[in-house]
């Protein structure tokens, strides 16, 4: 049984003869080639040779063309800037800048990146038949905010018929997107929405789900396999997200695997994840990760769960790491060995604390803000909390200092711990958590702030 068909039968439910092995390699495919970012994302050629060296060297079962989630952005307008180890961050919206939606236009296949993206498909589908392909595609609500930016937050309030006009123009992108993947060869829609991990279940079911599920009814009638995709602290949303029937759920380090198991297939969905993206894969070593991937593997089971990381592979994640992964995936001998060294314990990876961070209590002082992050250079949710964090500081001149951690570094991970951070995107103000996972509104910020400064 190839890898094509492994997921499959784990989509839909059916028995396995071992659990699929998906790496979501995104920019990392350029490190494996020795490029950057923006050349990589840029040329057709650069990503057929970085997703074959991927395949060559992870065995997977399943693996994304291109996780890029500015590419139908940047088609529709969005002013991007590039970074060399990144994805691009989206730092222009039209509707904000003058575009009506009436404006818009559905991107075709020659708009922007995207003939890219389809001819590599092409090509990467002649060269591995037997592995599947993942088309991925912008989610209508993340895709809605790189429009509107973060005004879609209080427009949600103010003016909710706009943004169904905008959730219902979003969605039509994402069924033409998943039309163009499909026709270029991919087996699996990946419809990826991180920002919905930032708005309540009320929210979600009255700006999302009725898109999303349009979405996912649209792939299911063009005979593909549907995922959705979301990172960060969206548990709330879970059976909201199944509701909109996709066929897997897929889900990162800050949900529980064993809560998205429990409600996934429960509704006859299968799920996947949730390997730690850096405190395992970038920063552990392989027996970290070994015992990463086993741990995943006893809770997932052998029905509907497909292993892989819990978002975008970060660009220097050590290779092998995710080679040690496809080896306790494909040797039932070497799990049985991790499982015994193992034994009742669970796999946490030692970070020391951080002494040198002080809270400055000095009477004069400026005001900590601590911003905990994947990287706002290449996660939305992270992107859109700093921007919130740095326009609500901003009155306050010198007597703030807002300071960005980002847990794809060492330091970063020092900080999480030392300030107790749970769930990412975190803001900390005075040592203290004050907004987790979740993009407030800039003058909760600023009252949070203010209130603060007073004492």
């Amino acid at each position: 049984m190839n890898g094509k068909e492994l997921i499959a039968k784990a989509m839909k439910l059916e028995p396995v003869s071992s659990v699929p092995w998906v790496p979501f390699v995104g920019v990392h495919g350029a490190s494996l080639i020795g490029v950057d970012s923006e050349s990589y994302l840029k040329s057709k050629d650069l990503i057929v040779k970085g997703v074959s060296a991927a395949i060559e060297n992870y065995k997977p079962d399943g693996i994304p063309v291109l996780f890029d989630l500015q590419l139908e952005a940047e088609a529709l307008g969005c002013r991007v800037i590039w970074a060399m180890n990144n994805p691009p961050s989206v730092i222009g919206h039209p509707l904000t800048e003058g575009v009506d939606i009436t404006d818009l236009k559905i991107p075709s296949k020659d708009s922007g990146r995207i003939a890219v993206a389809l001819e590599a498909v092409k090509e990467i589908a002649e060269l591995y038949p037997g592995v599947a392909l993942y088309g991925l595609v912008t989610g209508p609500f993340t895709l809605g905010l790189h429009l509107l930016g973060t005004d879609i937050f209080m427009q949600m309030f103010m003016d909710e018929f706009y943004v169904f006009d905008l959730m219902e123009f979003c969605s039509g992108v994402a069924k033409r997107m998943s039309d163009y993947y499909i026709e270029a060869g991919c087996d699996a829609i990946a419809i990826v929405d991180p920002m919905v991990s930032q708005i309540g279940t009320e929210q979600f079911d009255k700006f999302v789900s009725k898109y999303a599920t349009g979405v996912f009814d649209h792939i299911r009638e063009r005979g593909v396999l549907s995922s959705f995709f979301v990172c960060g602290d969206a548990q709330h949303n879970i059976e909201s997200m199944c509701r909109c029937r996709p066929d897997n759920i897929s889900v990162d380090e800050n949900i529980s695997l064993e809560y998205v198991r429990d409600i996934s297939l429960a509704q006859g969905i299968s799920f996947g994840g949730n390997l730690k993206l850096t405190s395992t894969l970038l920063f552990g070593d392989e027996t970290d990760c070994e015992k990463d991937a086993v741990e995943c593997m006893e809770i997932g089971g052998s029905r509907g769960f497909i292993l892989s990381p819990g978002c975008d592979l970060p660009y220097s994640t050590v290779v092998t790491n995710l080679m040690a992964i496809s080896e306790i995936v494909k040797n039932g001998y070497r799990r049985d060995v991790v499982k015994a060294m193992m034994g009742d314990g669970n796999l946490v990876l030692s970070i020391e604390d951080d002494q040198d961070y002080k809270l400055n209590t000095e009477p004069g002082a400026p005001l900590r803000v601590d911003v905990i992050t994947l990287d706002s250079s290449s996660c939305a949710p992270c992107q859109y909390m700093m921007s919130a964090v740095l326009k609500a500081a901003e009155p306050f001149g010198e007597r703030v200092v807002v300071t960005e951690y980002k847990i794809k570094e060492r330091d970063g991970l020092k900080m999480m711990k030392r300030l107790g951070v749970k769930k990412i995107p975190t803001i900390c103000i005075a040592s203290q958590v004050i907004f987790s996972s979740s993009i407030p509104p800039v003058d909760h910020i600023y009252d949070s702030i203010y209130e603060r400064l007073k004492h």
